[in-house]
């Protein structure tokens, strides 16, 4: 057998965490290019992160240095593979009793969407961009994402092909709406022995009924948010949306709640908010307390139900001392499904924002394989950032505990550990 050659050492900490990966790279350069392109990603962002600036080479005039070259047939032409590193990388982290998943976190399923021009890159055609909060010429990803209190990470990823790239539309057998997709991709992380209380996700996938089956017929809790003005057919003189149904909730004032209860929240940088929640019915939809599917209701303020403080949640965590032969789940009051639904904030206010300082949507390649690829990569670098940054394994019994490093300032202190300069 041909003995392995040494491969220079990455710089800092990186190495440790990438040696890790080498048994998944056949060659010398393979391992190389893993280095650089990682490296490259955590160093700080000074241009958009494409192969130049991975390089470190000059924009356009630096596109056929040998670096540069290097990097590209590294994502582009390499024989290895994406779902063998991300599954590695997972690996790593419930290996980790820092970053572990538990049974008292969640399993985050959101889409991320960003510009991109042209139709000859992969997936790439006019639909929804979260990013832009319109409809654009871009791509989009659907993602999963454990979280708890104190730490997150991306589990997996797969890109949403539109129907219009497809040769038969929505027809086509490899067509698959993104809800379709978040199924699949919790299925992926049972597969992957990743532990978590319930699937959260916003309304998108909370207004969609297969997604909902697909879970409950899974055998998966869920707390799911809807649309407040999401209709189900009634009588007139009935409540037909579950905004409607939080009007029917009856409150005096703090002091007097009525059918309110009070719920603190205790936000990442450590202030705290009273909020009020309350278990609503909506008997046209099926929804209620002693319903297979529970209506929540969660508010700042319980008379003017503000819309971007008031969240309608579904669940099918059933509430304590609801009489139940064999629960499928154990019961959840409403500071817990308020606590459960509270953490896809990881999504919307940090790990956007880090994925976008490590290059998420800076790829300048066009092929499946390659884009799949570049993702993988930065949740890799997304993850060295924990493993760099946290200091204290973080079990969920061990008790109160500081709050972990944001991934944000993880990241910076790993860019900071890296610089050159």
């Amino acid at each position: 057998m041909t003995k392995r050659l040494p491969c220079p050492p990455a710089p800092g900490p990186l190495e440790d965490y990438a040696a890790q990966f080498d048994p998944l790279f056949t060659s010398l350069a393979q391992r190389r290019g893993f280095r650089a392109y990682l490296q490259g990603l955590l160093l700080p962002r000074d241009r958009n992160k494409t192969l130049t600036a991975l390089a470190g080479a000059e924009p356009v005039v630096g596109a056929q240095h040998k670096a540069v070259q290097g990097l590209q047939w590294f994502v582009s032409e390499a024989p290895w593979d994406a779902d063998q590193v991300n599954q590695r990388r997972v690996q790593l982290l419930l290996g980790d009793p820092a970053t572990r998943p538990h049974d008292q976190g969640v399993l985050v399923i959101d889409d991320t969407g960003d510009r991109k021009a042209g139709t000859a890159t992969a997936h790439v055609a006019r639909q929804y961009l979260g990013s832009v909060g319109k409809t654009d010429n871009g791509i989009v990803a659907v993602t999963s994402l454990w979280a708890d209190e104190r730490v997150s990470w991306p589990v997996h990823i797969t890109p949403y092909t539109p129907a219009s790239r497809l040769p038969k539309g929505k027809r086509d057998p490899a067509f698959r709406t993104k809800p379709q997709q978040a199924a699949e991709l919790v299925q992926a992380a049972r597969t992957a022995g990743i532990a978590f209380r319930a699937v959260v996700a916003d309304c998108f996938y909370g207004d969609n009924e297969g997604f909902i089956e697909a879970l409950g017929g899974a055998g998966v809790a869920y707390v799911l948010a809807v649309k407040p003005r999401k209709g189900a057919w009634a009588p007139a003189d009935q409540d037909h949306t579950p905004q409607e149904a939080a009007r029917q909730l009856a409150w005096t004032s703090p002091e007097e709640p009525g059918d309110w209860t009070p719920v603190t929240r205790r936000f990442r940088d450590g202030h705290t908010e009273t909020w009020w929640a309350a278990d609503a019915r909506l008997p046209a939809a099926g929804w209620g307390p002693d319903r297979r599917i529970r209506l929540v209701v969660v508010t700042t303020d319980p008379v003017t139900l503000p819309k971007l403080s008031t969240w309608y949640l579904v669940t099918n965590l059933h509430r304590p001392g609801r009489r139940q032969t064999r629960p499928p789940f154990p019961p959840a009051d409403l500071a817990e499904v308020v606590r459960l639904y509270g953490l896809r904030n990881w999504v919307e206010h940090g790990d956007k924002q880090v994925k976008g300082e490590l290059g998420w949507a800076d790829f300048q390649v066009r092929s499946d394989r390659a884009i799949r690829r570049h993702w993988t990569l930065v949740c890799l670098a997304f993850s060295f950032c924990w493993h760099a940054g946290q200091t204290r394994a973080a079990a969920p019994d061990a008790g109160p505990a500081p709050p972990a490093t944001p991934p944000a300032a993880a990241a910076r202190g790993a860019q900071q550990r890296l610089d050159p300069g």
